[in-house]
C-alpha cells in the first residue's frame, strides 16, 4: 500500500482513464489515491465518476478529493501531474492572439506562440509543486508529467525543481498505429524504436516479424487511401527528410517553418475531417466543445458506461505501467521523456529527449541512442534552442529571453518580423496577467506604457 496524488485531477476524462489504467492492476488494490485541482466543481465532478468506477468494480477505495494540494502530497509516493494551468481562458489567448500576426496554429501547446507562453505559466506552477513534493512527499518521490510543454515543464522541474520526473506521452503508440495500419498489420505485432524530443520524435526503427518496414514506408502511407490525404505534413517531412514523425499532422506543422505561413496554401497541408490533422485552432475547439458538453450532460452521469479495470481496458499511457514495474518488478518497455546526458549524442546534454528505456524494480533504465538522422537532429535543435530559452525566460521571469524563444520559433520567424514578434509577446504577457507571476513588474509597465 502506497500513496498516489493526482494533481490537476478535474481533468475531463483523462483522470479517470489513468486511474483505471493503475487500479486494473491487482496488487494496487489497496493503493491510497488522492485527488487534488484549484476547481472544487471539475474536482467534484470527476471524483464522483471515479469513484463510481471504483465501487462499480467492487472495491474498498474512497478518493480522498482536497484543493490543498499539500495534504494530497504528504507522503506521495508518486504524483501524476495533469494540471492545464490557465485552462481554456489562457488557451484561447494562446490561439487567438498569435492569429492576429498570421502565426496560424493548429495546437499550440508544445513550441509557437502559444506553447512557449504555456510554457510560462506552467513552468512557474510546476517550480512551486516541486518545491512542495521535495517538502512532504514521501523521500525519492517521481513527479509522472502529462502536462504540456511536456519538454519545457520535464526540463524545468528536473533543473531547477530538483524532483525526479519523467515526462509521459503517447505519441510514439498513436504513431505506430498508423504504420500498422498503412501495411495492414496487427499493431501488437509491430516492433518500433523512436528517438528525439517530444512531439518530434522519429521512427529510426520499425519491423514486423523481423522485416524492416522504413524502406517502403512513404510508398505504403502513399498508396492509403485515408492517411495520404490526413497526413500530408508528415509523409512530406518522411519524403525529405527519410524518418516518420511520431506527432499528428496538425502537431507537426506548426513546429516546421514551411507549411502555415501562407494562409493561401495551408489547405494543400491540412485535412478537415478531424481536428489533429491541421485545423486552424482546432485542439481549443475540440476542448472547449467537450467541456461545454461535460459540463451539460453531467446531470446524465449515472447512465454513462462505468469503466472497467482489467488488463485489456489499460489504455496506452505509459504512467500506470511504469509504477507497476517499479513496484513489483515486471519488466516494461515504453519511450519517455528525460534529461538527455550522452543518450542522443547529436543533441545537446542538457535537453530532454523521446527515447526509448525499460524500468523494472531497480528503476528507470534509458540506453544509449547515439547520433539521430542529421536531418532529423537539425529540426530537433531547432526546437531545443526555442525551449531553452523559453524554460530560463519562464524560471526567471525574463522578457529579453522570452522574446528571444518567441523571434527564433520556427513557425514565428517566417510570419513576423523582429517587432511584430516582440509586440505579440507583450501583448500575450498582458493578456496572461494573472498566470505568469514571474512578470508582474513588466506587465505593469505593460500596461501603463
Amino acid at each position: 500500500m502506497f500513496k498516489v496524488a493526482f494533481i490537476g485531477a478535474g481533468s475531463i476524462g483523462f483522470t479517470r482513464n489513468l486511474l483505471r489504467d493503475l487500479l486494473s492492476v491487482p496488487v494496487f488494490h489497496e493503493l491510497e489515491i488522492v485527488f487534488t485541482d484549484i476547481n472544487q466543481d471539475y474536482l467534484d465532478m470527476v471524483t464522483h465518476l471515479c469513484q463510481q468506477d471504483i465501487e462499480h468494480n467492487g472495491l474498498n477505495i474512497k478518493i480522498i478529493a482536497t484543493l490543498d494540494r499539500k495534504v494530497a502530497f504528504d507522503g506521495a509516493k508518486y504524483v501524476i501531474n495533469c494540471i492545464r494551468q490557465g485552462l481554456l481562458e489562457a488557451f484561447e489567448t494562446d490561439v487567438m492572439i498569435p492569429l492576429k500576426y498570421g502565426v496560424d496554429q493548429c495546437v499550440g501547446d508544445t513550441i509557437c506562440a502559444g506553447g512557449i507562453m504555456y510554457g510560462q505559466r506552467t513552468v512557474i506552477e510546476l517550480l512551486d509543486i516541486c518545491r512542495d513534493i521535495r517538502e512532504i512527499a514521501a523521500p525519492g518521490c517521481m513527479l509522472l508529467n502529462y502536462s504540456n510543454p511536456n519538454a519545457m515543464v520535464t526540463w524545468a522541474c528536473n533543473q531547477f525543481g530538483g524532483v525526479n520526473t519523467i515526462g509521459l506521452c503517447h505519441g510514439a503508440q498513436a504513431g505506430a498505429r498508423l504504420i500498422a495500419e498503412a501495411y495492414d498489420i496487427p499493431e501488437k505485432e509491430l516492433d518500433y524504436t523512436c528517438a528525439g524530443i517530444n512531439h518530434q520524435t522519429w521512427y529510426i526503427e520499425a519491423k514486423h516479424r523481423g522485416r524492416d518496414l522504413l524502406p517502403g514506408l512513404l510508398e505504403a502511407f502513399e498508396a492509403h487511401e485515408r492517411i495520404s490525404q490526413c497526413e500530408k505534413v508528415r509523409i512530406d517531412v518522411l519524403r525529405r527528410f527519410g524518418y516518420f514523425s511520431t506527432e499528428s499532422n496538425g502537431h507537426l506543422s506548426e513546429y516546421l517553418p514551411w507549411y502555415r505561413k501562407r494562409p493561401d496554401e495551408l489547405h494543400k497541408w491540412i485535412d478537415l475531417r478531424d481536428w489533429h490533422h491541421g485545423e486552424t485552432g482546432g485542439y481549443l475547439r475540440q476542448c472547449t466543445e467537450n467541456r461545454n458538453w461535460f459540463e451539460k450532460d453531467f446531470p446524465n452521469c449515472h447512465t454513462w458506461p462505468r469503466r472497467e479495470y482489467a488488463q485489456d481496458q489499460r489504455s496506452c499511457e505509459h504512467g500506470s505501467y511504469i509504477i507497476e514495474s517499479l513496484e513489483t518488478g515486471r519488466v516494461y518497455r515504453g519511450h519517455f521523456n528525460v534529461v538527455n546526458g550522452s543518450t542522443i549524442a547529436n543533441l545537446p546534454s542538457d535537453c530532454i529527449v523521446e527515447v526509448p528505456g525499460y524500468v523494472d524494480a531497480n528503476g528507470v533504465h534509458v540506453p544509449r541512442v547515439g547520433d539521430l538522422p542529421w536531418g532529423c537532429a537539425a529540426i530537433c535543435n531547432a526546437s531545443v534552442n526555442v525551449q531553452r530559452l523559453a524554460v530560463l525566460a519562464a524560471v526567471h521571469g525574463d522578457v529579453s529571453l522570452l522574446k528571444q524563444a518567441m523571434m527564433l520559433d520556427p513557425l514565428v520567424s517566417v510570419v513576423c518580423n523582429t517587432e511584430e514578434a516582440c509586440r505579440m509577446t507583450e501583448e500575450m504577457l498582458v493578456a496572461g496577467e494573472k498566470w505568469l507571476p514571474q512578470y508582474q513588474e513588466e506587465i505593469r509597465r505593460l500596461k501603463h506604457a
